[in-house]
């Protein structure tokens, strides 16, 4: 049984030891990427990791320098049209002509792909009910908000009804209410059976909408697995302590040898705890033996922003 069927048999995406140097620089040094059907998987990293050069990879802009990538069943290098027949590709930014109306832009996408008129007017029709765009749907498209023409652009991307949906940091520049539209809209698709790839550098946004999530850091895997797998990898969970000086954070500090993250400015020590109760009541009875006046105390998760930070190193190095 062939590499690609077997892959085939459980994953929409699969990606076996991918390689990708441009010149001497190698951007992705043995990738491996699994992703099933229906499902949304978020690709994390600092700019450089190999996040755009996997989906490009995936995508058939770029050939890949070793390795299997199978796409619904069609390998990127022996099948690429076959790939890109099942595929659609939004980019960072909306790719949409500003000049026509919302179902004009719809309209023109579906001739494109050689639907008839009638073909292409009920498609529009379909995309703009689907993506809550009736109101905005006779309007130039260069009145509409960021989130709307980010919607629109997801709409057109569907227009030819994609097996897989590669979404390249969908919501940047977008405003906070304008990116749940687009969150909203990304669950729909999923749920509808569309297979979404995502890169993003908002954690929230993987943290929202990823069944799984694969950080990527120089070019390899630095961990992979659901949004709780990554974060119960960092340890328990945090407590702060808020003092009321320096010379107080000072001395906490010492009381834990200095096993704990502090803000100075927030004047707060970080302790990392197994989040029981217990733990927490044998911290504050430690302090308070050592005279150390704490103000108040708050107990946290650790947050996909940890987890990115401990993986990833300061400068997009995979962390030690």
């Amino acid at each position: 049984m062939c590499m690609a069927y077997t892959l085939l048999m459980t994953y929409t995406i699969a990606v076996e030891g991918l390689q990708k140097s441009y010149g001497a620089n190698p951007a992705l040094t043995g990738v491996d990427l699994h992703v099933p059907k229906g499902s949304v998987h978020a690709l994390l990293g600092p700019n450089g990791a190999g996040k755009s050069t996997t989906v490009k990879v995936l995508a058939t802009l770029v050939a890949p320098d070793a390795g299997r990538v199978v796409v619904a069943g069609h390998d990127v290098t022996e099948e690429p049209a076959a790939v890109r027949r099942v595929i659609s590709l939004t980019g960072q930014h909306a790719a949409v002509d500003e000049v026509l109306t919302g179902r004009e832009n719809l309209v023109m996408m579906a001739r494109l792909r050689h639907a008839s008129r009638a073909e292409a007017r009920a498609a529009a029709d379909r995309l703009l009910a689907r993506f809550d765009l009736l109101d905005a749907a006779d309007r130039r498209v260069g009145t509409y908000s960021g989130g709307t023409a980010r919607r629109l652009d997801i709409a057109l991307s569907l227009v030819g009804e994609p097996q897989v949906l590669f979404l390249d940091e969908p919501t940047t520049g977008l405003d906070p209410r304008s990116r749940r539209d687009v969150w909203a809209a990304v669950e729909e698709l999923a749920g509808s059976g569309v297979t979404v790839l995502l890169t993003t550098q908002y954690l929230e946004e993987a943290d929202r909408l990823a069944d799984r999530i694969t950080v990527l850091a120089g070019g390899e895997v630095a961990a992979e697995g659901t949004a709780d797998e990554l974060k119960s990898r960092i340890g328990g969970e945090t407590v702060q302590l808020v003092l009321p000086d320096a010379a107080a954070l000072s001395a906490a500090l010492t009381a834990v040898d200095g096993r704990a993250r502090i803000d100075e400015a927030g004047l707060s020590l970080h302790v990392t705890t197994d989040g029981s109760a217990a733990a927490v009541r044998d911290l504050l009875a430690l302090m308070a033996a050592r005279d150390v006046p704490v103000e108040r105390i708050a107990v946290h998760r650790p947050s996909l922003d940890d987890v990115f930070l401990a993986l990833t190193g300061p400068r997009g190095v995979v962390a030690a």
